[in-house]
């Protein structure tokens, strides 16, 4: 039975009033909170660690999301300034980003699919690469997501109702990679078998 909403007493087996346990202020919940993310992260610290070492494995992953993403930027930006002279080129790089990337993320989940046998894999752990991949990795492969994504719709923006708006289109490319290290490098809990349970 709650006591002005902060107590939780109750009855023992023998009829006898249990002591009140005072529910914790906002402050201790929040430090609880903290604390419990501080050891999930050195826990995970501690696994990439010992998984890679020193070495990022995929490193190449990372070299051509950010290459796609230094080409994106400049076709666009030239098709922007000089749109007579550059558009084509522009319309040509968004459309192989687009079809590759698209390409790519089926390969993606086609790996997913086999890798889930084994590992509890989501979507923001494989593509967002949360909690399943080195802070400097994630860093890398978002950071060129995040700049495709800007790039391709700050274009579409300065020259609207034309062919840059298909720049939209290109960060599928730098998702893409995102999934493939993911699914390739990036660490999961294992999948519990639920026959374990019984």
């Amino acid at each position: 039975m709650a006591d002005n909403g902060v107590t939780d007493r109750g009855r023992g087996d023998d009829g006898r009033r249990l002591p009140s346990r005072t529910a914790p202020s906002a402050a201790q919940a929040r430090a609880q909170v903290e604390a419990r993310r501080d050891e999930d992260r050195a826990r995970r610290d501690a696994a990439f660690a010992e998984a890679f070492g020193d070495t990022v494995p995929g490193r190449w992953m990372i070299v051509s999301s950010w290459a796609s993403t230094t080409v994106l930027a400049v076709v666009t930006t030239a098709a922007v300034m000089y749109p007579d002279a550059f558009i084509g080129v522009f319309f040509a790089v968004a459309v192989l980003w687009f079809f590759a990337g698209s390409a790519l993320f089926a390969v993606d989940v086609v790996l997913a699919a086999g890798r889930s046998r084994e590992s509890a894999m989501g979507i923001g752990g494989l593509f967002f690469l949360a909690g399943s991949a080195p802070r400097a990795v994630q860093w890398h492969l978002l950071g060129s997501l995040v700049a495709q994504v800007v790039v391709s719709v700050a274009g579409a923006a300065a020259r609207p109702f034309t062919p840059l708006a298909f720049g939209t289109l290109a960060p599928v490319l730098a998702l893409s990679f995102c999934g493939l290290w993911g699914v390739r490098h990036g660490l999961f809990p294992p999948r519990e078998d639920p026959s374990d349970g019984r």
